[in-house]
């Protein structure tokens, strides 16, 4: 069990430092875009649009980075009185009732949306807008299946707590 835990910690791991580099990315092309629009006082349709890309891709990407280091939006109103082994189980059911269900509905429907609009080649409807919408769409199907993987090693992670004998 250990070992698909460092395996899938160890994928999410690799996929936040990779899309870190988008947000790097991102603060140049809005630097890039401020200095042209009030310097120059013109700006390009792509321009924005690269803008939305760029902060769609790193929202959706890292969402199981960001589980995995425990700094996503959790109300806590009881959950922090728990015990260790309290607090495993209440991971262990949101994740089997309501993580991975949620998970699987996203990534089914996404993943169609995504196939369809690749199908039919679909671009931005802006003139001048960028080509390739459908690889925005396929990172909602891939964000959901990084935060499945990271899903799954926490549920795991927690199965262990419940089951440790000297908790």
């Amino acid at each position: 069990m250990q070992k698909i835990i460092n395996f899938l910690d160890k994928i999410g791991e690799k996929i936040g430092s990779l899309v870190s580099w988008i947000a790097t990315l991102l603060a140049v092309v809005i630097g890039f875009d401020v200095i042209t629009r009030y310097i120059f006082e013109f700006t390009y349709v792509w321009m924005i649009e690269i803008e939305i890309y760029l902060f769609g891709m790193l929202f959706l990407l890292v969402s199981g980075y960001t589980f995995k280091h425990e700094k996503h939006v959790r109300v806590d109103i009881f959950y922090n009185k728990l015990s260790k082994k309290g607090k495993a189980w209440v991971d262990l059911l949101g994740g089997a009732f309501l993580l991975i269900p949620w998970c699987y509905v996203v990534i089914v429907s996404s993943w169609y949306y995504s196939l369809s609009s690749f199908m039919i080649g679909e671009s931005s409807s802006q003139p001048g807008g960028l080509p390739a919408l459908y690889v925005l769409k396929f990172c909602i199907t891939l964000g959901f299946v990084f935060l499945l993987f990271q899903g799954l090693s926490h549920m795991l992670k927690s199965i262990q707590i419940i089951f440790n004998k000297d908790q």
